[in-house]
């Protein structure tokens, strides 16, 4: 089951944009929020705020990437995005000659990503910034 929701900031003063409109679209994203919102090192963060644009290897048209969070801190500032760790590598290619259209779907997704990361890491490139994809194993170990 997939969780969403609003959040409400504890301190809206960090959130650059609008405190009123954020969006949660799981539990992990919740929980960075969390985290984003009370830890004394973040300075500012936001929620799909930030729009990237890239080319999608599956039509090879430019769309628009709005990575989910955006964070200044103590330690300079991040662009992270909280992906399922089965998504944030390419997939396993199956060991019979059929290719499920599921196999399929999972390269069209890697490949999407792959290009909007590409894009993103650019962009903060372009700012000194740095472009982070975050999994749940990640989060259990910065302690979110």
């Amino acid at each position: 089951m997939a969780y969403s929701g609003h959040y409400k900031p504890s301190n809206p003063t960090k959130y650059r944009g609008d405190s009123t409109g954020i969006v949660y679209r799981s539990l992990w994203e919740r929980r960075v929020m969390v985290y984003l919102d009370t830890n004394s090192k973040v300075l500012e963060w936001s929620s799909e705020e930030i729009v990237i644009p890239y080319r999608s290897p599956v039509d090879n048209k430019v769309h628009r990437y709005f990575p989910d969070f955006y964070c200044k801190t103590t330690g300079g500032t991040f662009i992270l995005e909280v992906k399922p760790a089965k998504q944030s590598e390419p997939p396993k290619q199956p060991k019979t000659r059929k290719v499920s259209r599921k196999y399929l779907n999972e390269v069209m997704t890697w490949g999407v990503n792959e290009s909007k990361w590409k894009h993103a890491t650019e962009y903060c490139l372009d700012r000194g910034w740095q472009f982070k994809v975050i999994t749940e194993h990640d989060l259990g170990i910065m302690g979110i």
